[in-house]
């Protein structure tokens, strides 16, 4: 557990983030242990290492806000949250003395095949910022180091490091160079692709 400026940063492995600061955030649960139950819920996008009914399952209550793509929200029709709200890049949402804001993810230079990238641009994937007590808190998503990510301002950021459907280390490590940082976590390894030498080689 990681704490800036009064907000409780819990790394979950993969993608996973807990953010606590009166309300718990979850971002992308991916096989998770459990966990206290989540106020608000962030998923990505539809990918099965991002959007998990089955460990969505393991935080949600009837007290949850999903906040996610149409994609995902079809996946988790089924879950028992108060409501599932569908967002695209480029929205504020207020919930309570939250704020969330969606920011673009997508591939420049990773591709599945000639012309095809792993998160296309046009399937509105998300990114998101999450202000709580003041503090500024940036999940990149399934991203590469695009345009929109140099017009941000933040405090913290979690970044994707292992390569092949993501940044790369070397990506991450230079996107923090041309903002103004406080702290940056490596995310995206471990689990599908890439290990802690990625996770080590991102730093600022």
């Amino acid at each position: 557990m990681f704490e800036y400026g009064g907000v409780k940063i819990t790394w979950l492995g993969h993608d996973s983030f807990k953010i606590k600061d009166g309300k718990t955030v979850y971002i992308d649960p991916y096989e998770i242990k459990g966990g206290e139950e989540a106020d608000i819920l962030l998923i990505s996008h539809d990918h099965d290492d991002h959007c998990s009914p089955e460990d969505v399952k393991k935080i949600i209550s009837a007290k949850t806000t999903i906040i996610t793509t149409a994609e995902s929200k079809r996946k988790l029709l089924k879950t028992k949250a108060k409501e599932i709200r569908v967002a695209k890049p480029g929205q504020k949402i207020l919930i309570d003395d939250v704020s969330i804001e969606t920011i673009p993810a997508y591939n420049i230079n990773k591709f599945r095949s000639p012309g095809h990238p792993f998160h296309p641009k046009e399937n509105e994937m998300l990114g998101f910022i999450i202000t709580m007590n003041k503090v500024r808190i940036y999940h990149a998503g399934d991203t590469d180091f695009i345009p929109e990510m140099k017009l941000l301002n933040v405090d913290v950021a979690f970044l994707p490091v292992s390569g092949t459907y993501v940044m790369t280390a070397e990506e991450a490590a230079e996107y923090t160079k041309h903002i103004k940082l406080k702290v940056a976590i490596p995310m995206h390894y471990g689990s599908i692709v890439g290990d802690e030498v990625d996770a080590e080689g991102s730093g600022p």
